[in-house]
């Protein structure tokens, strides 16, 4: 049994697109995530972010690599069991709240298709009453039920998809960047909404996002994706406070300051992996304590560590 509520070992994930070229998505992450904590996954656009939620989700089958979720291997070929374990107990919302919502469908109907699919409550009455308690704590009305999802707004419709993932009462919730097609005053009530129930439910969370200060407000501890590499991994304090790695340190640099008098002296340190003379596949990873690891060559962590 592990320790960990998932357990993510060297997973790799790669796709073929013809005979003499293959994309590899993710290579060789390795993290984990305690129960009840938020884990953000930050990165630019095309690092894996996603690729590592889907992959964990099975949406995804790994290249290789092992995902350990409650003491249960998730990675490899799922029997009835392991399939029924990983649908009911873990659950992801996804990044574009119309896109994942089906038009045909109510949303009352929407928010129970996990609970009809594994079947589980006893008659109709309890279906409607989860469904129910769930829409209000989400800030939906009971009437809403009965509407179509192109009758909602954006952020009303990522309510409806994060009621969808939160109803079956998981343990493990996969936010694929759930907030970055919303506006930025909906993104916080949002946020602070996922963090509420969190703390309700006891849930663990994965949140993928690329705005690194929602993800520094939201995550008990950070992992730094670049080119499908985890070139940092820390607590949000190791990782802000004390970043080592080149990439980290450019992210955080990029990021605007609400006075106008700190943002007119930011200066963005720029970042070419090309031009750095680092190389990930060569580089194992180095420990400054038991939470904060980077990923380097013996030579490079002398470098960036030397006081």
């Amino acid at each position: 049994m592990s320790e960990h509520l998932l357990e993510v070992r060297d997973l790799k994930q790669y796709f073929r697109v013809s005979k003499k070229y293959t994309v590899k998505a993710v290579d060789g992450v390795s993290f984990h995530i305690d129960a009840g904590e938020t884990y953000g996954l930050v990165g630019e656009s095309g690092s894996g972010k996603s690729t590592i939620g889907r992959s964990i989700i099975r949406l995804y089958t790994p290249t290789s690599g092992t995902v350990t979720f409650e003491g249960v291997e998730i990675s490899g070929a799922l029997g009835a069991k392991e399939t029924k374990h990983l649908r009911t107990r873990m659950q992801m919302i996804f990044q574009d709240p119309m896109a994942c919502l089906n038009p045909r469908k109510k949303v009352g109907d929407i928010i129970a298709q996990g609970l009809d699919i594994h079947h589980l409550y006893r008659d109709r009455e309890e279906r409607q009453e989860k469904v129910y308690r769930i829409m209000e704590k989400m800030g939906l009305d009971r009437e809403h039920a009965g509407r179509y999802p192109h009758q909602f707004s954006g952020g009303q419709r990522q309510r409806i998809g994060i009621a969808r993932a939160l109803v079956m009462e998981p343990k493990l919730v996969i936010a694929d960047e759930p907030i970055s097609a919303l506006d930025v005053s909906i993104q916080a009530q949002v946020v602070n909404l996922m963090k509420d129930l969190q703390g309700e439910l006891g849930a663990a969370y994965l949140f993928i996002a690329h705005d690194l200060s929602m993800v520094k407000y939201i995550s008990d501890r950070i992992g730094v994706l670049h080119l499908g590499h985890l070139v940092e991994t820390g607590t949000t304090r190791d990782i802000f406070e004390r970043p080592i790695h080149p990439y980290t340190k450019s992210l955080l640099s990029a990021i605007p300051h609400a006075d106008p008098r700190v943002e007119k002296q930011r200066v963005a340190i720029g970042y070419d992996y090309k031009t750095s003379g680092i190389d990930y596949t060569l580089g194992t990873y180095h420990s400054l304590s038991e939470t904060h690891t980077v990923l380097c060559t013996d030579e490079e962590f002398a470098k960036w560590t030397r006081v």
